[in-house]
C-alpha cells in the first residue's frame, strides 16, 4: 500500500530544450533536457510498470519504432513499449507523425531507412494543446519541434531508429523492419466522458488515460487497487498528505487517498493499469471539507515527499 510524491529525474537530450517551465526548473548548467521521467521516491522500491514522462522539444526526435510484448521477449527484453501522448503545449505549426502515407512492404522499408527517404514517407499531423494521441507498439512515429507533453507508456526503453536527422547516432534497420508495422495508422480512439469531472482520452490493454478536471474546492476519493499516476496540469490539490501543484506527480498502489482541489479547482492526469476502466477511481465527497478528512477517506499507509532532483542522468537514452 504506497502513495508518494513522485522523484523527477531528467535525462539530456540532442534534440532538448532549456525552456522548462512552468513544469521544473531547467538546471542551472544550461544543458538541453529533453525528458523528465517521474520514479518511485525511494530508489530501492519496485521499478513501476508504468512510466509517466514530460518531453520537451526544440528540435524533432528521431523517426522511431517500439516493439510489441511479443517481439520483445523473443530478443529477451521482459515487455515492448505501447505508449500515449498527451499536448501540454504546441508551437504554430507543431506536428507528430503517426504511421506512413501509404503502406511499404519490408523490403521497400528497409530501402527507404538506408537511403533516408522514410522522412518523406511518415504521416505529419498538427498539434494543439489538450490533444491525446495514442501510438500502439509497432507504429512508426515522431515527434516534431516546439512541443511539450506528457507520457505514459510500458516501463521499457526499447526504441529502433529509422532517421536521425544527421546526428550521427547509429540507426537499427534490421528490427525496426521486424518490429514495424508498416502502413497507415489506425483511426485515433474518441475520448469518452465518464462523469463531470473525467474523461477517458485512451483506452488499452496496456494502460488507461484520463483527463481529470475537479471544481474548485471540491473534495473527492480516489481509489488505486493497482497502479496509478496523477500529474497536476493546472491548479493544485492535496492528495493525501501531499500538496501538488502543475508538474507534480502522485504514484499511488493498493491505496486510497483524499483529493482536495485548491481555490482554482485542479485539472490532471490520471493512469493506471489496463485493460478496463476504473469506474470507481474518482468519486466526489463534497465542496468543503479536508481530503484527510476520517469521513472521506483514510490515512494513507506510506507517504513520502520528494521534492529534490536527483543528479541529471548521465547516459543518454534511445529515443
Amino acid at each position: 500500500m504506497t502513495i508518494e510524491h513522485a522523484a523527477m529525474h531528467m535525462h539530456r537530450k540532442p534534440w532538448g530544450s532549456t525552456d522548462l517551465l512552468p513544469w521544473v526548473a531547467a538546471p542551472a548548467d544550461g544543458d538541453a533536457i529533453g525528458e523528465v521521467w517521474f520514479e518511485r521516491a525511494d530508489a530501492a522500491a519496485p521499478k513501476s510498470t508504468l512510466l509517466l514522462k514530460l518531453l520537451f522539444t526544440s528540435e524533432p526526435l528521431s523517426i522511431q519504432v517500439h516493439p510489441d510484448d511479443e517481439f520483445a521477449r523473443s530478443i529477451g527484453l521482459p515487455n515492448g513499449k505501447t505508449e500515449a501522448w498527451y499536448i501540454l503545449s504546441a508551437k504554430p505549426g507543431a506536428q507528430v507523425a503517426i504511421g506512413l502515407k501509404y503502406p511499404l512492404s519490408s523490403a521497400e522499408l528497409r530501402v527507404s531507412i538506408q537511403d533516408g527517404s522514410i522522412a518523406e514517407k511518415v504521416q505529419w499531423r498538427p498539434v494543439r494543446e489538450g490533444d491525446a494521441i495514442f501510438v500502439p507498439a509497432g507504429t512508426i512515429h515522431a515527434i516534431g519541434a516546439g512541443i511539450i507533453l506528457a507520457e505514459i507508456q510500458q516501463q521499457s526503453d526499447a526504441t529502433f531508429r529509422l532517421f536521425d536527422y544527421g546526428r550521427q547516432r547509429g540507426l537499427h534497420v534490421d528490427l525496426a523492419v521486424a518490429t514495424a508495422r508498416a502502413g497507415q495508422p489506425d483511426s485515433q480512439p474518441a475520448s469518452l466522458r465518464l462523469s463531470e469531472a473525467r474523461t477517458a482520452l485512451i483506452v488499452s490493454p496496456h494502460f488507461v488515460l484520463e483527463q481529470l478536471d475537479l471544481p474548485a474546492s471540491s473534495i473527492w476519493a480516489l481509489a488505486a487497487p493497482k497502479e496509478t499516476w496523477v500529474l497536476i496540469l493546472g491548479g493544485c490539490a492535496r492528495i493525501g498528505s501531499i500538496h501538488a501543484s502543475p508538474g507534480d506527480a502522485v504514484f499511488m498502489d493498493a491505496d486510497r487517498a483524499g483529493i482536495e482541489a485548491g481555490t482554482e479547482g485542479m485539472t490532471g492526469l490520471l493512469a493506471y493499469l489496463g485493460p478496463n476502466v476504473n469506474s470507481s477511481a474518482i468519486e466526489r465527497q463534497s465542496d468543503v471539507g479536508t481530503a484527510g478528512d476520517p469521513a472521506s477517506t483514510r490515512a494513507p499507509s506510506t507517504q513520502t515527499a520528494s521534492e529534490y532532483l536527483p543528479p541529471l542522468a548521465e547516459q543518454e537514452a534511445q529515443t
